[in-house]
């Protein structure tokens, strides 16, 4: 059975993921902008908690899924000092602008970008110590083939540490998030990054996406165990962890 999400498109109907790559392109002038602005610049403590999860493992290969502008592989490479540490993403644009950030930081001994499809990577089996992931799973065309890849690379015993905006669950923040998701959001969005339909995409990605014990079973059905789940500032983000 689908998940709603991967029917979910940006523009029109068709090819999931050339719409996505079209979208993020669009936007990577303006992204970091807008989400630090649109999350009052919460995001990066969401992601500094997703990476403190791996500290006691130091995981020497880590591979970022959907890296975007690169800002979690220059946290995680920063406060977990890497050997290596690939960003992968679909979109150049997002990339590009991630690669001035690293060249700037002078990490880019480190970290490296690659473009990729995240349903069939290229890399070997057991290539990976952690594989990490931050707001961009959710936008996968099929989301157990985007997991079980994340595992396949995985070597034995490695660690999974994903953050993901999701839909708080109670009163009276779940009424507060979606008039606020509905109506700031895609509006604000929509005025900084010229872009008509990519904020009110995001939005519904968010809402259709599985979350809490439903993503602990699609974990473990794609080869994952010990998956656990933590949300954090009233469920409008949760990290999801799980080891190979």
């Amino acid at each position: 059975m689908p998940y709603t999400q991967e029917t979910i498109t940006p523009y029109h109907p068709g090819e999931k993921a050339e719409q996505v790559e079209q979208m993020f392109n669009n936007i990577a002038p303006t992204y970091d902008t807008l989400n630090h602005r649109l999350s009052w610049n919460i995001d990066r403590g969401w992601r500094r908690k997703a990476i403190r999860q791996l500290a006691p493992y130091k995981p020497q290969a880590i591979l970022d899924i959907a890296t975007g502008t690169g800002d979690f592989a220059i946290m995680a490479a920063e406060m977990l000092k890497p050997h290596t540490l690939v960003g992968i993403d679909i979109s150049e644009g997002m990339m590009d602008v991630g690669r001035k950030k690293v060249e700037q930081q002078g990490l880019q001994h480190i970290i490296s970008f690659a473009k990729e499809d995240c349903l069939a990577l290229s890399y070997p089996d057991a290539s990976f110590d952690a594989v990490i992931a931050a707001f961009g799973i959710r936008n996968f065309a099929s989301l157990d083939r985007g997991l079980s890849e994340m595992c396949r690379v995985l070597k034995p015993g490695g660690h999974l540490s994903v953050v993901e905006l999701t839909t708080p669950v109670s009163f009276p923040m779940k009424q507060l998030f979606h008039i606020y998701s509905h109506t700031v959001l895609p509006v604000y969005g929509r005025l900084i990054s010229k872009d008509t339909n990519a904020y009110s995409y995001l939005t519904q990605t968010i809402e259709a996406f599985p979350q809490g014990e439903r993503m602990m079973e699609i974990l473990k059905k794609a080869g994952f165990r010990e998956a656990t789940f933590q949300r954090f500032t009233f469920g409008i983000c949760t990290l999801y962890t799980a080891t190979k």
